[in-house]
């Protein structure tokens, strides 16, 4: 015997055994194919409550298989449980806004290079009535006595005088109409005139201190050791010079 007939016998039996099971149920069976092909078999449906509907539900039965599942292992669900009654929490402030450009400015940067110093600004020209009070105070060191100052007053009785004789063409210590230097110099604001030179013609300080030194009664004024104060006027038009000294 082949071993054909003995697997077909085998299943004869089976199905036998099936058969009386299933017909005993009083349902039905089908039986598509021979051998050991796929094999339909249809059953009666039957309710939750033990009726039959009466209607058949086909299934397949396949032979089984030898194949054996992979097993896997599948991590359990993590279930998050958030409380309803949790008060959420408040979102961020808004950040107030920024400036980069504001930013940047108020950043103190530093320099590799030193700024450059500024040139240095030239000495100004002494005036020709400055010049005049540096000459007078270097010819009263020599004979020892201190330096006179400049009194503002008094430069505003020089000035004037200058001023008054070369514009009336006169060259006097007296005006046309008899003021003398003291009343000059009172009515200029300063209380305690002392002395005065004129010279007329000089076009430098240097000159018209050489003319003066050159004289005996305005040498004698300059280096008087108890004059203290000193104010000098120059009118370029005719060159008039005045030096008023005072106590």
């Amino acid at each position: 015997m082949s071993s054909i007939s003995v697997r077909v016998r085998a299943v004869g039996v089976t199905l036998s055994v099936l058969v009386g099971g299933i017909g005993a149920a009083g349902g039905t069976f089908a039986l598509r194919s021979g051998h050991l092909g796929t094999l339909s078999v249809a059953v009666p449906e039957t309710r939750t409550d033990g009726v039959s509907a009466g209607a058949l539900r086909p299934f397949a039965v396949s032979p089984a298989s030898s194949t054996s599942a992979t097993p896997s292992t599948t991590a359990p669900a993590t279930t998050t449980t958030r409380s309803s009654s949790a008060t959420p929490a408040p979102p961020p402030p808004p950040l107030p806004p920024s400036s980069t450009a504001e930013s940047k400015k108020d950043i103190p940067t530093s320099s590799s290079s030193s700024s450059p110093k500024p040139a240095p600004q030239p000495r100004s020209t002494p005036t020709l009535a400055g010049q005049v009070l540096a000459l007078v105070n270097d010819e009263r060191d020599k004979a020892g006595c201190d330096p006179v100052t400049e009194e503002s007053h008094l430069d505003k009785a020089a000035q004037g005088h200058s001023d008054d004789m070369s514009e009336r063409d006169y060259f006097s210590h007296d005006t046309p109409e008899g003021e003398s230097f003291a009343d000059r110099i009172t009515a200029a604001g300063y209380p305690q005139p002392g002395a005065e030179n004129i010279a007329k013609g000089a076009t430098s300080a240097d000159q018209v201190m050489q003319m003066w030194m050159n004289s005996s009664g305005r040498r004698k004024n300059i280096l008087n050791c108890s004059l203290k104060k000193l104010g000098v006027g120059v009118a370029t038009d005719g060159w008039y010079w005045t030096q008023d000294f005072g106590y």
